[in-house]
């Protein structure tokens, strides 16, 4: 699989992925070694010393993409991160932004918000539970240059876990 359809002018490049998340970081280095002319390497918050949280307060993937991805940009990093979920029709797009916290609870994993999910559809008949998986992932530098990519997986929500 071709990941860019020529090779970016960049070499020897640091990247900071907005993410403390080893496996995530792994990935993304193999993905941008595929794209960049030189080595590349990609490093997590704690390799430069941010050790505080991001405060995701926006209202769109888009805008908590590059809420995350600023934070490295301010201190002198080329900055990347990604802001995701899922979008369910019949519950006018909820989780969406709210995925990774939806029940608002926090005593509930990701088991449990599934569940949540799960109950809070079961009223939905078959036919109409369509959802879609977005993912956005926005790339800030230093001075402020910014790149946003959008994608999305259409498909409906099953009545059981499966996967």
């Amino acid at each position: 699989m071709q990941i860019c359809s020529y090779p970016l002018s960049l070499t020897d490049m640091e990247f900071v992925l907005a993410s403390r998340n080893k496996k995530k970081i792994g990935e993304m280095n193999t993905l941008l070694s595929k794209c960049c002319a030189g080595e590349v390497k990609v490093l997590s918050l704690d390799d430069i010393g941010f050790f505080g949280d991001i405060e995701e307060d926006g209202d769109t993937f888009e805008k908590n993409s590059a809420i995350k991805a600023c934070a490295p940009a301010k201190m002198g990093y080329i900055g990347i991160a990604d802001d995701s979920g899922l979008c369910v029709d019949a519950l006018n797009g909820e989780p969406g932004v709210y995925s990774a916290r939806y029940g608002f609870d926090d005593t509930l994993d990701d088991w449990g918000r599934l569940e949540l999910l799960l109950k809070n559809t079961e009223h939905v008949p078959d036919g109409q539970r369509q959802a879609q998986f977005v993912c956005v992932i926005t790339m800030v530098t230093p001075d402020g240059q910014t790149i946003q990519a959008r994608g999305e997986i259409h498909g409906e929500l099953t009545r059981e876990p499966a996967g």
